[in-house]
């Protein structure tokens, strides 16, 4: 189970996150011409959430075999959640909760950043000044963006993010410091707001084993 989460988070919360949280060097977003780029971070600055249902394929360049996951995720500043393989997990920001349907088992704990490997503080180590962006319009009215960085310490030496006209993520393609390829594809994907403040819970079965290990509890 935790093998699935880091495949599909290595491409996906990695990339969007990093992104987002790239902003933070604002001199060197002051001195290029990127404003779909600008207008992706915007929308996670400003609170709103992306979800989308996913395919997510991971080559590894040494042995040439494939890992294929789909589901569905929801993307916020400092949330997220993941559907798939009868699997949930949900990061609320304090609480970090994991169902596995084929085990019937629920695990709680408490969420600790310097912990997480996908968390903002753990991806942005040394890589927030040294990835260069790039921004292009393509003739179908979709927009690609290209991070490249040459830092050895660095998550990926290259990511490609296509969005929408209207500024939603299509596709992530990635490549790690060791060369495997991880590509992502979104299908109806949008960004919205998390009005009633319930987008990051999940249903429990009441049946369901359930182990708490959040300290004091």
């Amino acid at each position: 189970m935790r093998y699935f989460m880091k495949l599909v988070f290595k491409s996906i919360f990695t990339v969007l996150i990093t992104t987002l949280l790239i902003g933070s060097a604002t001199e060197l977003y002051a001195q290029s011409e990127t404003p779909e780029f600008d207008r992706l971070k915007g929308a996670f600055e400003d609170n709103r959430v992306f979800t989308a249902f996913f395919s997510h394929e991971y080559k590894d360049s040494f042995t040439g075999e494939r890992q294929y996951s789909e589901g569905r995720i929801w993307i916020g500043k400092d949330r997220y959640k993941i559907e798939g393989q009868n699997q949930i997990m949900v990061v609320d920001g304090e609480t970090s909760t994991v169902y596995d349907g084929s085990k019937n088992r629920v695990i709680v704990s408490d969420y600790i950043e310097e912990e997480d490997d996908f968390a903002p503080s753990r991806m942005l180590q040394g890589v927030d000044e040294t990835f260069t962006v790039q921004e292009e319009s393509l003739p179908s009215g979709e927009f690609r963006v290209t991070l490249k960085s040459d830092d050895p310490f660095s998550i990926f030496m290259e990511v490609q993010i296509y969005l929408t006209s209207n500024g939603e993520p299509l596709r992530i393609e990635a490549i790690d410091q060791v060369e495997n390829v991880l590509v992502t594809q979104f299908l109806e994907g949008s960004f919205i707001r998390d009005e009633q403040n319930e987008m990051f819970t999940m249903e429990i079965p009441e049946d369901a084993e359930f182990i708490d290990l959040r300290q004091g509890s």
